[in-house]
C-alpha cells in the first residue's frame, strides 16, 4: 500500500522522530542523527541495496533488494505463515530548488516466505520531472524488530545517458543486478530503453590503484586520470552477452565523445573478499610501504610471507590469528560499504575504516560525511564529585564528482587535527588492535 503525502506534515515528522527514537539499531546513541550503525556490522542486520531507473520524464522508480537471510519472518500472524514486515518512509528532494521535498510516501510491505526465495524486490515510482539533481532520504524499518536503517540516494534527471537511465541484468537467469561490481565470467545484459540506439561504446580504464596518504600529510586531493586506455564500438543489443574480461573500469555510453553513461568494475575474482595470499598482502601497505610489499609479492611462498609477517609482529600464533582475522575483516567492510572507482580499502574512508576501525559517530549531508572517534574518557574534579567529559576525533570526507559512481569521498585533511595515525601504525606493529578509546594501548 502506497500512501502519498502532502510535503510538510507534522505527523509524519512526529512519525519519524519517533522511528528513530524507538529503533534498536539506533536507540544506543543519544544522539538521533548519528548514522553510525551503517558501518558497524554490530549494530546492523539489514543491508539493502537500491537502484534507481527513470522510466519517463516525469516518473522514476526506485527498487530495493532485500537478501532473505538478512530479513525476519514470523508466524504471529492470523494465518499462521511465515511473514516479515517492512515499512518504508521516503522523501525525494530536488537539490537544484533549494532542497525541496518534491515527493514524499509510506509503503507497508507484507513479505511471505518462499522456500528456496533468496532476495526479494519490491518497486515503487517516484514523481521526479526532468532537467533536476535529485536525493531521495529512506528509512526502512522491520516492524517485528523494530529496526530502521537510513540511506540518502542522490540521482541525475538532467541528461538522458546519466547511470539512471540504464539497466543490469543476468544474461541466463535474467535477474536484475543491483551492483556495479561484477567478475570475469559474470554474463550480463545492458537494458537501455530510453532511445533507439544500435551503438553502445566501452570507456575501458586500467585498475586506479593509487594508496591514500596518511590523515597526517596535508597533501592536495589526487585528481582522476579520465583519458580511457582504450574504447570500443559494439552493435547495441538488450539480449546480447557481455563480460568484463580483465580487471578495471568499464563505463557504456551511447554517446561516443562524452564520459557519461553506466559504468561497471571488475575488482578481481575474490572480490570483496581476500581469500589468497596476494589480495591479502596489498592492504598491508598501511603498515608497511611499498618496497615491503614489492619484497613480499616477489618471493616464492606468498602464504608463507604474509604469515611470517603477522608472526613477526606478535610472535604468538593465536595473537597472530587474531589480530590477522580483525585487520582483514575491517578490509572486507571496507570494500563492501567504500567501493567506488576502486576497491574500498584504497579510499580515504576505506583507509580511516581499516585502521581505526568502524566509526562511532557518522554525521551524513548531501555534501559529505563526518566521522567521530571516541577518545578515552575525560574525569574533571575530584574525590567522588567529577565531570565525564566525551571528546572525539573527528574526520571530514566530501563528497567528490565522479563519472563512475556516486560513493566517492576524499578526505579533508587539516593541519589543527591531531590524527594519532602514528600511534594507531604503532599499536597494529605492536601486536594490538588499535581502538582511539583504548587509553592504556596506544
Amino acid at each position: 500500500m502506497i500512501k502519498k503525502l502532502p510535503y510538510i506534515i507534522p505527523g509524519l515528522i512526529i512519525l519519524l522522530m519517533l522511528m528513530s527514537s524507538c529503533s534498536t539499531v539506533q536507540t544506543e546513541s543519544i544522539d538521533p542523527n548519528d548514522m553510525s550503525y551503517l558501518y558497524n556490522p554490530l549494530k546492523n542486520n539489514l543491508h539493502p541495496r537500491y537502484r534507481i531507473f527513470h522510466d519517463n520524464e516525469n516518473i522514476s522508480t526506485l527498487s530495493i533488494k532485500l537478501n532473505s537471510g538478512e530479513l525476519f519472518f514470523s508466524e504471529a500472524n492470523p494465518e499462521g505463515v511465515p511473514k516479515a514486515q517492512m515499512a518504508i518512509f521516503y522523501r525525494l528532494y530536488n537539490l537544484n530548488q533549494g532542497r525541496i521535498a518534491v515527493d514524499t510516501a509510506m509503503i507497508n510491505i507484507p513479505l511471505t516466505k518462499q522456500d528456496g526465495k533468496r532476495d526479494y524486490i519490491f518497486s515503487f515510482p517516484l514523481e521526479a520531472e526532468s532537467g533536476f539533481n535529485y536525493e531521495i532520504e529512506i528509512l526502512l524499518k522491520d516492524l517485528i524488530r523494530n529496526i530502521t536503517i537510513q540511506a540518502y540516494i542522490p540521482f541525475d534527471k538532467r541528461s538522458d545517458v546519466s547511470m539512471h537511465n540504464f539497466k543490469l541484468r543476468g544474461h541466463f537467469n535474467k535477474l536484475d543486478i543491483f551492483t556495479q561490481v561484477l567478475r570475469e565470467g559474470d554474463y550480463f545484459n545492458i537494458i537501455y530503453p530510453g532511445k533507439s540506439i544500435d551503438t553502445l561504446y566501452i570507456n575501458y580504464f586500467k585498475p586506479f590503484n593509487e594508496i591514500p596518504d596518511p590523515p597526517s600529510m596535508l597533501t592536495p586531493a589526487a585528481s582522476m586520470d579520465l583519458k580511457p586506455d582504450n574504447k570500443i564500438a559494439i552493435g547495441y543489443s538488450d539480449t546480447m552477452p557481455i563480460m568484463l574480461p580483465r580487471e578495471g573500469v568499464y563505463l557504456f555510453s551511447p554517446d561516443s565523445s562524452g564520459l557519461k553513461g553506466y559504468s561497471l568494475l571488475n575488482f578481481g575474482k575474490t572480490y570483496p573478499g581476500l581469500s589468497d595470499p596476494e589480495t591479502m598482502i596489498y592492504p598491508l601497505i598501511y603498515l608497511s610501504n611499498s618496497q615491503q610489499i614489492d619484497e613480499m609479492l616477489n618471493s616464492n611462498n606468498l602464504k608463507i610471507t604474509l604469515d611470517n609477517f603477522w608472526l613477526g609482529i606478535t610472535a604468538n600464533v593465536e595473537r597472530s590469528r587474531e589480530l590477522l582475522r580483525v585487520y582483514y575483516n575491517r578490509v572486507l567492510y571496507a570494500n563492501y560499504f567504500f567501493g567506488s572507482h576502486k576497491e574500498g580499502w584504497q579510499t580515504d574512508r576505506g583507509m580511516i575504516y581499516t585502521i581505526y576501525g568502524p566509526p562511532d559517530k557518522v554525521y551524513r549531508t548531501p555534501e559529505g560525511e563526518k566521522w567521530g572517534y571516541h577518545k578515552p574518557v575525560v574525569k574533571s574534579g575530584w574525590g567522588i564529585r567529577y565531570k565525564v567529559k566525551d571528546e572525539y576525533l573527528y574526520f571530514n570526507f566530501m563528497k567528490r564528482e565522479n563519472p563512475f559512481t556516486t560513493n566517492d569521498y576524499t578526505l579533508i585533511r587539516n593541519e589543527s587535527i591531531t590524527t594519532y595515525w602514528d600511534q594507531a601504525i604503532r599499536s597494529w606493529l605492536s601486536g594490538i588492535v588499535f581502538r582511539l578509546d583504548n587509553p592504556s594501548d596506544i
